[in-house]
């Protein structure tokens, strides 16, 4: 994806989360107790973060996270606060503090069946599938405590997840000077090339459906992406364009045999750095729902780090120089017009009218260069 298509992830964007937020105080009593108990008594306080009504991303309520935390944690579990966090754009996370336990939790919430696109569908789940295979980076990972898609206590999918220390890097890049922003970089590099070091059964998400080939993958993915564009009623004629190239020169994709463990989302926005480090220290990365086993170019990390050539190019002294021969360099403008129709599809959702159109001239580029 090209920058301007993906300014809201990119590094330059040093943001600070000032999301605005309505902040209850809820008791949590207990409708099947009477009487005086631990858990009428208990007040916690509840932020969440102020939406549009018909927004994508929905708050759940003090009442389901108490419920979800006393599933997760047991009947006694006692939640003091709990806290939306603004920063991510898909599914809905609270920091939540627990009566008696020194660390918080993160309790995620995916967003509602219903309002999920086809090629997005149940990404929650395909994160926990993935965490098996991402064992190479566990000790920079969130341990996953309990997951429930069940709907008895949401009507939606969460999971329970420790609680990470660090600054999200958005926040906390900017303390730092530009000429030790390298070190970060570098360090992401050596995460990517960990993970794209494992190798997979099958060509596609980790959940499946499997593929036999990458250029199969590769065109349900184009196919599933236009679907949903068409189905909100966008224009979704150069994804399918870029599906018909990618079908016509599937031998190109099908060079690609060997199916590797892509991180699917990691960038900046996925780091935590220390607090109290000299210089930018990765100590978490966190939000892999969309691990697939592919292509390590089609990675979003690879994608990042090519998209300039500033402090990121730090990212190849680890990662290793990328293929640059005419199939390989086909092989990631395709990639890149995936990227592009994900992405407009995000921005879509996210009410960016103006983003979405500017999408269209940059897929017109890719698919230029493609032939």
């Amino acid at each position: 994806m090209a920058d301007e298509v993906a300014k809201h992830r990119s590094v330059e964007v040093l943001m600070s989360n000032h999301d605005a937020a309505a902040t209850r105080r809820i008791r949590a009593t207990d409708a099947a107790a009477a009487g005086v108990n631990r858990r009428a008594t208990n007040v916690m306080e509840f932020r969440s973060v102020e939406r549009a009504q018909g927004a994508f991303q929905q708050s759940v309520t003090a009442a389901e996270v108490d419920t979800a935390c006393r599933r997760a944690l047991g009947a006694d579990a006692v939640p003091v606060s709990a806290i939306e966090l603004g920063t991510g754009m898909y599914n809905s996370v609270y920091r939540v503090t627990m009566a008696g336990r020194p660390q918080p939790v993160i309790l995620r919430v995916a967003p509602r069946e219903a309002d999920q696109f086809g090629s997005e569908r149940h990404l929650m789940r395909n994160e926990f599938a993935a965490v098996p295979w991402l064992t190479v980076i566990a000790p920079l990972m969130p341990r996953v405590i309990a997951a429930d898609w069940s709907h008895e206590v949401v009507d939606r999918d969460w999971m329970l997840q420790t609680h990470l220390d660090g600054v999200p890097a958005p926040e906390a890049l900017g303390r730092y000077p530009r000429t030790s922003w390298p070190v970060m970089f570098r360090r992401l590099g050596e995460i990517t090339a960990a993970v794209q070091g494992v190798r997979g059964p099958w060509f596609g998400r980790v959940t499946g459906p499997g593929h036999s080939t990458w250029s199969r993958a590769v065109i349900a993915s184009l196919e599933e992406i236009a679907a949903d564009l068409e189905l909100v009623g966008l224009d979704a004629s150069d994804v399918r364009a870029a599906a018909v190239a990618a079908r016509e020169a599937s031998a190109v994709l099908d060079e690609v045999t060997e199916p590797r463990l892509l991180t699917g989302d990691l960038w900046t926005v996925n780091c935590l750095l220390d607090a109290h480090a000299d210089v930018p220290t990765i100590t978490g990365v966190v939000d892999f729902d969309r691990c697939e086993f592919g292509d390590p170019a089609a990675d979003w990390a690879v994608r990042m780090a090519s998209a300039k050539s500033d402090e990121r190019a730090a990212f190849w002294d680890a990662y290793g120089e990328a293929d640059a021969s005419p199939k390989a360099r086909w092989r990631f403008r395709l990639y890149q017009a995936r990227h592009l129709g994900a992405i407009r599809l995000e921005r879509h959702r996210l009410g960016k009218t103006d983003a979405v159109k500017e999408s269209y001239g940059a897929m017109a580029e890719v698919l230029a260069e493609l032939g």
